[in-house]
């Protein structure tokens, strides 16, 4: 699942995949694919087949 949303480092809008599979609750670090600071991704399953996703700087 791709979802869009906002670098907290740089402001880009990039895309997030979130796997399904991964469980209900998945936290993961990934890296920025414009600017390559780390992020923590949280993603939480909101209803079947959707996910809220947030990023936080890995620095904070």
């Amino acid at each position: 699942m791709d979802i869009e949303i906002q670098c907290p480092y740089c402001g880009e809008w990039v895309v997030v995949f979130v796997d399904p599979g991964g469980g209900a609750e998945q936290t993961y670090v990934e890296d920025c694919p414009v600017c390559c600071r780390p992020w923590i991704v949280h993603a939480r399953e909101e209803e079947p087949g959707g996910f809220a996703v947030g990023l936080a700087r890995q620095d904070d």
